[in-house]
């Protein structure tokens, strides 16, 4: 599922984390309660100034996790061509601490985005009162063209 932007009530410029997570807050607000304890991820496409060009759902999952491959998380980036990519994710409890999986995922998306072109700026986590950072972590340093 494709977001508009101009219907999100939140900035059109990613210029930290917590934007992200705002972003991500926002789009939850406005789901079914059923939906909002799914884990959900998303796909920001960057133009080179960090503007927001899509927000793309690649999966919605379960309440513990959710399946995500790289050809599925680059698709629209690809097609769109944008500058870089931000992945996001919701942790519907608590705890926007990584898992194991979420690091692998973390990992993989960043090697593939090098082999792409398109860089992974972050990884965020969300939940609806905190937030996790690849990026602030040190675990994501994109190199951008």
């Amino acid at each position: 599922m494709l977001v508009e932007i101009e219907n999100l009530q939140s900035p059109a410029m990613i210029t930290n984390p917590e934007a992200v997570a705002e972003i991500c807050r926002a789009i939850l607000s406005v789901e079914e309660k059923h939906d909002q304890e799914k884990e959900h991820l998303w796909v920001f496409g960057l133009t080179t100034s960090n503007r927001i060009k899509y927000v793309d759902l690649v999966t919605l999952g379960t309440l513990t996790n959710s399946l995500a491959h790289p050809r599925e998380i680059f698709r629209m980036a690809v097609m769109q061509g944008v500058a870089a990519i931000i992945l996001a994710h919701n942790h519907p409890g608590d705890n926007p601490k990584p898992s194991k999986e979420d690091i692998k995922l973390t990992q993989a998306i960043h090697s593939a985005g090098e082999v792409l072109g398109i860089p992974l700026m972050d990884h965020v986590i969300v939940t609806w009162d905190d937030y996790w950072s690849a990026n602030s972590e040190g675990l994501v340093t994109p190199k951008v063209a």
